[in-house]
C-alpha cells in the first residue's frame, strides 16, 4: 500500500504541508496524480455530486478541467484532528464562454493510517468575476 506523507496522527505543521501538497497536485490539472493521494473507495461530496474511488475521480476531473479553463486554486488551514483537516479555499477559473468565475469552499477531508484521503466533502459556490477581478495569477 502506498503511503503518502505526511500521515496522521496530524500536527498543525504536519496538517499545512499535507494541505500544501494537496493544493499543488490540483494546479497540476492531472486526474491521475490528483487521484493517487485518495484511497481506492474514496468518498467525495463535491457540490450535490457523489463521487466514489479513483476511476471517478478520474473521470469527475477530467470533465471538470474540460469546462473549468486557466484553473488556479489556492487553499488554507481552518482545523485539524488526528486523522481530520479542515480547509477554506477559493479557485478562479474561465468558462468556455471566457466569463470568469471564483469559487470560494470549505472542505472536510478524512485520511486513512497510510495518509491516504478517505473522504472528502466539499462545499463550493461560484461567483462571476471580471477578468481584471482575478486575484489567483
Amino acid at each position: 500500500m502506498d503511503k503518502r506523507l505526511p500521515l496522521p496522527p496530524f500536527t498543525k505543521e504536519s496538517a499545512k504541508i499535507k494541505i500544501q501538497l494537496v493544493e499543488d497536485a490540483w494546479n497540476s490539472q492531472d486526474p491521475v496524480r490528483v487521484s493517487m493521494a485518495y484511497t481506492l473507495e474514496s468518498e467525495w461530496r463535491n457540490r450535490s455530486q457523489f463521487i466514489n474511488g479513483r476511476e471517478e475521480i478520474q473521470r469527475f476531473l477530467t470533465d471538470k478541467w474540460k469546462k473549468e479553463l486557466d484553473y488556479k486554486l489556492k487553499k488554507s488551514y481552518w482545523a485539524h484532528s488526528d486523522n481530520r483537516i479542515a480547509v477554506r479555499f477559493e479557485y478562479e477559473y474561465r468558462d468556455l464562454t471566457g466569463q470568469w468565475y471564483r469559487a470560494y469552499g470549505n472542505e472536510n477531508w478524512e485520511f486513512d493510517h497510510n495518509g491516504l484521503m478517505q473522504k472528502r466533502y466539499a462545499s463550493i459556490n461560484d461567483l462571476p468575476i471580471e477578468e481584471q477581478e482575478r486575484r489567483l495569477v
